[in-house]
């Protein structure tokens, strides 16, 4: 029984999406060196953000975890079609932006949907380093996003 990512991603019961487009003039993801940096991932699914809002007014703190998940599964979806989840040897940094309504304070709960993720498919080599910034609006009026740096053989 294979225990490489795709067939953790497969236990989670999850898929790889195609790689969500950029909004604007830059890339998905790109290497340099041992690194990829993966640009912000919202939580876009076929092409649609699945949530707007404010996490603590419109968007709650557990649906926010949930999204930022999602985020963490496009970014994989970017690494991968650059180098092959194969190739990761590490996730190093995890950035997450949450749209905060007045008063909320749970961005690192929130970004816990991500890390969580990166530990279940990678196990020790998933365990990073993080920030969890709260913000005022985000690109879409997306609730969520999330950048990634990684590690590759």
């Amino acid at each position: 029984m294979s225990t490489g990512p795709h067939a953790k991603l497969a236990e989670l019961g999850l898929n790889l999406p195609d790689v969500v487009q950029p909004l604007g003039s830059y890339v998905p993801a790109v290497q340099s060196g041992h690194h990829v940096y993966v640009s912000g991932q919202l939580p876009v699914v076929d092409g649609k953000l699945l949530a707007t809002g404010k996490v603590g007014n419109g968007v709650s703190a557990e649906q926010a975890k949930d999204l930022a998940e999602r985020c963490a599964i496009n970014a994989l979806a970017a690494v991968d079609s650059l180098v092959g989840l194969e190739n990761v040897v590490k996730i190093v940094k995890v950035t997450g932006f949450v749209a905060s309504a007045e008063g909320f304070t749970g961005q690192p709960g929130v970004l816990n949907g991500a890390s969580d993720l990166f530990g279940a498919v990678f196990g020790e080599a998933g365990r990073h380093v993080r920030s969890a910034v709260g913000v005022a609006e985000l690109p879409l009026d997306s609730p969520v996003e999330v950048e990634v740096i990684v590690e590759v053989a």
